[in-house]
C-alpha cells in the first residue's frame, strides 16, 4: 500500500510525464515506468503504467484525431497483436533489472540502426514489423516510445500527425499490456493496485495531456525533434545505470 506522500508524489509524476508525452509523443512514459518499477513489483508496475498511459494516449489521440494516419495504426495493430499472442503463449514475466536495462538501452539501439536500414512508418511492411517489435519491447520493458519514434523520424509527417498517430498506436499497445498483466496481478496475493491510485493516475494523465496541447501548437517541427532526442537520451542514461546497478547487486 502506498503512503499519502508517495501517492501525492506519484500523482505529480503522472501529471508531469503526461505533459511530456503530450508534448513530444514519448519520454513521459519512460520516466513514469522507471519510477513505478522502483515503487511496485513488476506486474503491478506494468498494469498501473498501462492504465495510466492508455488514458493519456487515448485522450491525446482524441484531441488530435484529425491528424491521425489510420492506415499506419492498422499495420502496427496487426504486428502488435502477433507479438501479444506470442507472449501470452510463453507467459513470460520480466525481471526488474532486465526491464530497466532494456528501458535504458532501447533509445541507443534505435539510433544505432544503419541509414540503409532506415525505418519508415509510412511503408506498409515497416509498419507491421514496427508493431511486432514495439509490442514485444513494451511487454518486457513497459514502454516502446523510443523504438516507435525511429519509425517516424524519417517520415514526412508533421509534428501533430506524429504525436496523434503515435498516441493511437500506443493506446493499442497499452491496452494489450493491461490485458496481459491484469490476470497476473489478480491471480497473485502479493500483487495489488488500489483503485484510488488508478483513478488518481487517470485524472492526472488527462490533465497533463490537456495542458500540453497549447505548448505543442507553439513549437516548431525542428524544436520538436531536437528536444525529443535530448529528453529521451538523458532519461535512458539514468535507467541504464539503475539497471546495471540492480544487475550487479543480484
Amino acid at each position: 500500500m502506498l503512503t499519502l506522500p508517495l501517492m501525492v508524489g506519484l500523482g505529480l509524476t503522472v501529471l508531469v510525464t503526461s505533459f511530456l508525452s503530450g508534448l513530444f509523443g514519448m519520454a513521459g512514459g519512460m520516466v513514469l515506468m522507471g519510477l513505478l518499477l522502483i515503487l511496485l513489483p513488476v506486474p503491478s508496475a506494468m498494469l498501473l503504467h498501462g492504465v495510466t498511459q492508455f488514458a493519456s494516449n487515448g485522450w491525446r489521440a482524441w484531441l488530435w484525431r484529425r491528424h491521425v494516419v489510420w492506415p499506419i495504426i492498422l499495420r502496427f495493430a496487426l504486428g502488435g497483436s502477433a507479438a501479444g499472442l506470442l507472449f501470452a503463449l510463453v507467459g513470460a514475466v520480466p525481471d526488474r533489472a532486465v526491464s530497466l536495462l532494456i528501458l535504458g538501452l532501447t533509445p541507443f539501439l534505435a539510433l544505432a540502426i544503419p541509414a540503409r536500414w532506415a525505418l519508415n512508418a509510412q511503408k506498409p511492411l515497416h509498419g507491421v514489423l514496427g508493431g511486432f517489435l514495439c509490442m514485444g519491447v513494451q511487454l518486457v520493458a513497459g514502454i516502446s516510445g523510443p523504438l516507435l519514434d525511429t519509425f517516424f523520424i524519417r517520415s514526412a509527417m508533421t509534428r501533430q500527425s506524429v504525436v496523434a498517430t503515435k498516441a493511437a498506436i500506443q493506446s493499442v499497445g497499452h491496452l494489450v499490456k493491461i490485458a496481459y498483466f491484469a490476470p497476473l496481478v489478480a491471480g497473485s496475493a502479493d500483487e495489488t493496485v488500489e483503485s484510488t491510485v488508478i483513478l488518481m493516475s487517470i485524472a492526472m494523465a488527462l490533465l497533463g495531456t490537456n495542458l500540453s496541447r497549447r505548448v505543442l501548437d507553439r513549437m516548431s517541427d525542428a524544436q520538436f525533434r531536437l528536444w525529443s532526442r535530448y529528453l529521451v537520451m538523458g532519461t535512458a542514461s539514468v535507467y541504464l545505470g539503475q539497471g546495471l546497478f540492480l544487475l550487479a547487486a543480484h
